[in-house]
């Protein structure tokens, strides 16, 4: 699908109708601010869509988008762009490194995020309950489930001894707070890590052609707004080199990954959609609190998993919230 076909099934601004772009100057805009490409994330966007429509606000009516994406260059995040078009809020999306961007541009332009950790710790929020700044939004909650998604893991490869665990050290923030959490979770399993750094796509097939050297038994990928764009890469090169593989995000599942393991993604940018309408509607960011991702998604891609002679256990088609045969 081209890039602007694209836009259009979304609600894009690139795309709209004469009419539509006639009326832009009278509704209020939107900054959404991603680190990947608009293709990763279109589900997701639709979810976003309906989280403004609850809030009643329907795209093109009476409220207007305007989509910024830095295609995996997390350096490039154009904030200041959306802050200078005088966006009315601005949803930051993808990763933290969004909202630190964003954040950086303005003190005064509402900003609604969705981040992997606690937006305390990253000092975004003074707290959960009041945020009390210009920020507000969800924290999926990805270090807390690092331990659960080393558990199915091993509950799918009974046999699992060494772990690669990939990162990508362009982004130091999710790469610390990875490892803070991987490591002691492996040692109270008996697992040994081998921890693997990538930062491009040359760099994703050495650490595969390590793993297959060095015999590793399984790979546990840790979210990165880079892995997440290449991910028909990360997932083509584990079946081809018959590795066992988590990942946090379903898309991964859904693009020929073993399985995955987090918080719904669409159930966040629904709820970030919802947060948006609202605060334009008079709410203010500071009395919005952050919400704490509460579903979370087994999925299991058996048709891999009998590629890579496994047997899902009953135990996990038990709890799995989708098997894709």
């Amino acid at each position: 699908m081209k890039r602007r076909q694209f836009i259009t099934l979304i609600g894009g601004a690139a795309a709209w109708p004469l009419a539509a772009r006639a009326q832009q100057g009278a509704l209020p805009v939107i900054g959404f601010l991603n680190p990947t490409a608009p293709e990763v994330f279109a589900d997701e966007l639709r979810a976003f869509h309906r989280g403004l429509k609850e809030a009643g606000f329907v795209e093109g009516d009476n409220v207007a988008t305007v989509y910024r994406w830095a295609e995996g260059q997390v350096d490039r995040l154009p904030a200041a762009d959306l802050v200078n078009r005088k966006v009315a809020v601005i949803a930051s999306t993808g990763m933290a490194a969004a909202t630190f961007a964003a954040k950086a541009a303005t003190a005064t332009t509402p900003i609604v995020f969705i981040v992997n950790e606690d937006p305390v710790r990253l000092g975004l929020v003074a707290s959960l309950a009041g945020p009390g700044g210009n920020l507000t939004g969800t924290n999926l909650l990805t270090g807390e489930v690092v331990a659960k998604r080393l558990e199915l893991l091993r509950e799918l490869v009974p046999g699992m001894a060494r772990v690669a665990v990939l990162v990508d050290p362009a982004n130091a923030q999710s790469t610390e707070a990875t490892l803070k959490d991987v490591e002691p979770a492996a040692r109270a399993m008996g697992l040994q890590v081998q921890v693997l750094n990538a930062s491009t796509s040359r760099e994703i097939d050495a650490a595969f052609a390590m793993i297959a050297r060095e015999r590793l038994d399984a790979l546990f990928v840790s979210p990165s707004a880079f892995f997440t764009s290449r991910r028909m890469q990360l997932t083509h090169l584990a079946s081809r080199h018959a590795v066992p593989a988590s990942y946090a995000l379903r898309s991964y599942a859904e693009a020929g990954g073993l399985m995955s393991y987090g918080a719904s993604l669409r159930d966040a940018y629904r709820q970030i959609g919802v947060y948006a309408g609202r605060i334009l509607k008079g709410a203010k960011p500071a009395d919005l609190p952050v919400v704490q991702s509460s579903r979370f998604e087994l999925i299991i891609n058996a048709q891999i998993a009998t590629m890579l002679g496994l047997s899902v256990p009953p135990s996990l088609l038990a709890i799995a919230d989708e098997v894709i045969e």
